[in-house]
């Protein structure tokens, strides 16, 4: 049976929120320990779904690995697995089995990995025969998911000649590669990224004790509430300033949306200000993740949006860019994908479902996003709710730490 939350918020905002440790930084320690042969605990490792997914595909006895619907893990793990020796097949989610990884299977072919598709061409499971990688030199195009690329640079350094990655077109989320170069950087390996062309030599990890930060996506969701609420002040533990993740840039984008921010040795302290844009335009190619927060928050202040580069939505756990059309309508909200890569709220109202319930398509981050509404409408029942697993647990407790009455029907 389908589980159902009402939620109702309180008549004002002001708490401390614990936010998760990131789990896009979690997924990288996870591999970068394993190839560093590193005894070494990771501090602050995330607890979500997508990451205990590669924790349990480290301690199991199996060779068969189930990655459910973590996108990060079935990228990640089928690079690492290309080059341990072994015969490993990877599996997961049916949603996941409909995203596609040829662009990566491809690439990881040429530089001497044998990969095998067990049903649909160019998409999960794999079979996998695993063995030390030639490397050499591949050209992978910019515009599809970054973690095909930060796959394959992790597992760079331990290839027989090395890789040189030419790549082509417009890098997408670019600063997730940055990410991932930072951190291999701390276990002593060197990359060089001049132009469009990236070189790693064959080289040897370091083994060090890495630690994750506070996740900045899911901050977002409290940027949301505090933007939609008078008078509203939120203390978010463990967030800095000087951050390698890219979706830090919240703090900036909020600032357009009536959000400031201070830092303060604890965090940072997020309040309302009355101040809004007339019209909110983002190209979100370096922050894809933070898209259906803005297109929720824009649309419950009212603020007409032009957003830009978020193609890479289309193939996440679910076409994000269908769910927030189909979903914002049923709240009386008319957008509309003007091309591929853009969507556009330009102020345009129909009626709205009565009582509506706002499917979550498996998506932890339509969950998330939608959640604040219920300071606008009062009320606002969410579907399947349970999906917040994937990157933020502790979501629904906090909101009611927070004063949210969440009932389930």
């Amino acid at each position: 049976m389908q589980l159902r939350y009402k939620i109702s918020p309180p008549d004002a905002i002001h708490t401390t929120v614990q936010l998760p440790a990131s789990k896009s930084m979690s997924n990288r320690a996870l591999i970068l320990n394993a190839l560093s042969l590193s005894t070494y605990n990771i501090r602050n490792l995330s607890d979500c779904e997508d990451t205990r997914v590669i924790i349990d595909a480290f301690n199991s006895d199996s060779n068969v690995f189930d990655v459910k619907g973590a996108g990060t893990a079935m990228r990640f793990l089928t690079a690492f697995l290309a080059g341990m020796e072994g015969e490993w097949i990877i599996k997961g989610s049916k949603r996941m089995h409909e995203r596609p990884i040829h662009p990566l299977v491809e690439t990881l072919t040429a530089l001497g990995a044998e990969i095998e598709y067990l049903e649909k061409e160019g998409f999960p499971p794999l079979r996998i025969k695993g063995r030390k990688l030639k490397g050499g030199e591949v050209y992978l195009s910019g515009n599809i998911s970054s973690q095909f690329i930060s796959a394959l640079l992790m597992v760079a350094p331990l290839m027989e000649n090395g890789l040189i990655m030419h790549i082509e077109k417009k890098i997408v989320s670019k600063p997730y590669i940055d990410l991932t170069m930072a951190m291999m950087a701390q276990c002593g390996v060197v990359v060089k990224w001049a132009g469009n062309d990236i070189l790693i030599k064959p080289q040897q990890y370091q083994a060090i004790e890495l630690a994750v930060e506070t996740d900045w996506s899911a901050a977002s969701y409290w940027y949301e509430l505090v933007a939609l609420t008078p008078g509203a002040q939120v203390t978010l533990l463990g967030l800095h300033k000087k951050s390698l993740q890219g979706d830090a840039n919240v703090a900036n984008l909020f600032s357009d949306l009536g959000v400031t921010t201070e830092f303060v040795e604890e965090g940072a302290v997020i309040r309302h200000t009355k101040r809004k844009a007339r019209k909110f335009f983002h190209d979100f190619v370096n922050e894809p993740d933070l898209a259906q927060t803005f297109a929720a928050t824009c649309c419950f202040m009212g603020v007409p949006f032009l957003f830009s580069g978020i193609q890479s939505l289309k193939i996440k756990e679910t076409d994000r860019v269908q769910a927030l059309i189909n979903e914002l309508k049923k709240l009386g909200f008319i957008l509309k994908e003007t091309e591929i890569g853009m969507l556009e709220w330009d102020g345009e109202r129909c009626t709205p479902v009565k009582e509506p319930a706002i499917d979550t398509y498996d998506d932890h981050r339509m969950a998330m996003s939608f959640a604040p509404g219920a300071m606008v409408f009062r009320t606002l029942n969410i579907n399947n709710p349970e999906v917040v697993t994937k990157s933020y647990p502790n979501f629904w407790d906090d909101l009611k730490r927070a004063g949210f009455n969440i009932e389930e029907r």
